[in-house]
């Protein structure tokens, strides 16, 4: 990841936070064709000193065969994003541009034996539950027969990360009265994601003069 500005940078465990948060990325990979990609759900943790991000795909996935463990992966996360024009801004003559945050992790992939798609998926599904205001779901609850067949076809891959990259471009770099007005804006936007930037964004600067939302 190029970071643009050194202020725009997040920090390591700011990174490993977010992208714990999200859950959700892409798995980037390249064979003798070129990159593949697939969009996965993940688990990050701590094991034995080393962070491994813990994904799954189907049996059928060319990305499956590329985790021997000498093969980089590189999963990338976003969170929210939103263009600003240049008129958006209080002081004249700024460029339009994109704000948004994303953290890159990368390392090597290895595939895991059958034997630990269960505990995969458990986990998984655990994760992804507690963020839902209802009794968690779990494999449990499945038929046996189907649930065993379901998990026979995924291929289950631990991605050690050594390299850890994080960027949020929220204008950090303007003045108040630039950062102020961008922030207005989007706080009175239809996207919700354009309302979360703009929340965080005040949060940078939290002692400015907004408008009423």
């Amino acid at each position: 990841m190029h970071v643009l500005r050194p202020q725009f940078r997040i920090e390591e465990q700011q990174a490993l936070e977010f992208a714990t948060r999200r859950g959700f990325g892409m798995i980037v990979a390249a064979d003798e064709r070129g990159p593949r990609a697939s969009h996965v759900p993940f688990v990050l943790e701590q094991r034995d000193g080393r962070t491994i991000v813990q994904i799954h795909f189907t049996a059928r996935n060319p990305l499956a065969l590329l985790a021997d463990g000498t093969r980089r992966f590189l999963l990338i996360v976003v969170g929210d994003d939103a263009y600003i024009s240049n008129d958006w801004y209080s002081s004249r003559d700024n460029v339009s541009t994109w704000l948004y945050e994303a953290v890159h992790l990368s390392g090597v992939a290895h595939l895991r034996g059958l034997d630990e798609n269960r505990g995969h998926g458990d986990t998984l599904l655990a994760v992804a539950e507690a963020r839902l205001p209802k009794a968690p779901w779990d494999l449990a609850q499945m038929e046996p027969d189907k649930r065993e067949t379901m998990l026979a076809a995924i291929r289950v891959i631990d991605l050690v990360v050594d390299t850890v990259e994080g960027q949020a471009k929220l204008n950090q770099h303007k003045s108040d009265a630039d950062h102020v007005a961008v922030v207005d804006r989007l706080a009175r936007s239809e996207e919700t994601g354009h309302r979360r930037l703009a929340r965080k964004m005040q949060a940078l600067r939290p002692g400015l003069g907004y408008g009423l939302w």
